[in-house]
């Protein structure tokens, strides 16, 4: 399946939209600091889901998922932290912190799902 046609592929790019949205807001001081390392942040979670489904091995592609889940990780600690500061308030960040968790799940869930068929193909070229 093509990246584009992926469904956590596709809530990611809202994740961020929703993050450039939210970071207009910030402070100028944070134009280079906060700001942009949640953009950034955001940017590669959908970024690293497409760039490991191009890749011709599962083991490569499952690395891209986990620099995703790593992204996202970074995310949420940013999202406490602007919180923390008074950028946002809490219901702002508890609505991109649910779209977090579900962006989560299902990279857990794909990850699972992909190691599950690269084992069923491995047992199988050798029996």
């Amino acid at each position: 399946m093509a990246f584009k046609d992926m469904k956590i592929w596709e809530l990611s790019m809202t994740l961020v939209e929703d993050i450039y949205r939210k970071t207009r807001n910030f402070p100028q001081h944070e134009l280079y600091g906060l700001s942009s390392q949640m953009r950034r942040a955001a940017i590669s979670i959908p970024s690293n889901i497409a760039e490991g489904n191009g890749r011709a091995h599962s083991k490569e592609y499952i690395q891209f998922l986990y620099l995703a889940r790593g992204s996202l990780m970074e995310l949420m600690t940013q999202l406490e932290i602007a919180h923390r500061l008074n950028y946002i308030n809490i219901e702002e960040k508890t609505e991109i912190y649910d779209q977090c968790e579900i962006i989560l799940k299902m990279l857990h869930k794909l990850i699972t799902s992909i190691k599950k068929k690269s084992e069923n193909k491995n047992h199988e070229s050798r029996g």
